[in-house]
């Protein structure tokens, strides 16, 4: 995934890109899950293929998750090992898998607010081209 230069991990921080797919469980779903749907996350960003749609019930329920999933985990940890999040109406059988889907690293100095610490943010580079790490 994009490496923009990474010399170390001491100047930045690598996140994990996700899928998020929605899948049904063994029940039907109440609400409107199409199987199959998904977004990804590169950043801090959602991104949607056109015509795609998600609840935005769900899509709240799942919003607390998405940055923790982003992070590196223990083996051990619930975030590295369960992959499936329920919808949030207890009656839907709608599911979200979120799997991690490739790593970007990005320097603190982009991503910051701090004044004294600010460097060209990351997304102003208009380089959205992918690299291996």
């Amino acid at each position: 995934m994009t490496q923009r230069g990474a010399d170390t991990d001491s100047e930045g921080f690598w996140l994990y890109d996700l899928k998020v797919e929605t899948v049904i469980g063994d029940r039907p779903p109440v609400c409107r899950h199409i199987a199959g749907e998904s977004f990804r996350v590169e950043g801090e960003n959602l991104v949607f293929e056109p015509g795609r749609k998600v609840s935005m019930y769900a899509l709240a329920a799942l919003l607390p998750l998405l940055p923790a999933k982003q992070r590196e985990t223990s083996a051990q940890d619930w975030m590295t090992t369960d992959a499936e999040i329920a919808c949030p109406d207890p009656h839907c059988g709608g599911r979200f898998r979120i799997t991690r889907t490739g790593r970007r690293f990005f320097r603190h100095s982009e991503t910051t607010g701090l004044p004294d610490k600010r460097g060209t943010p990351y997304w102003a580079d208009n380089n959205d081209e992918d690299t291996s790490p």
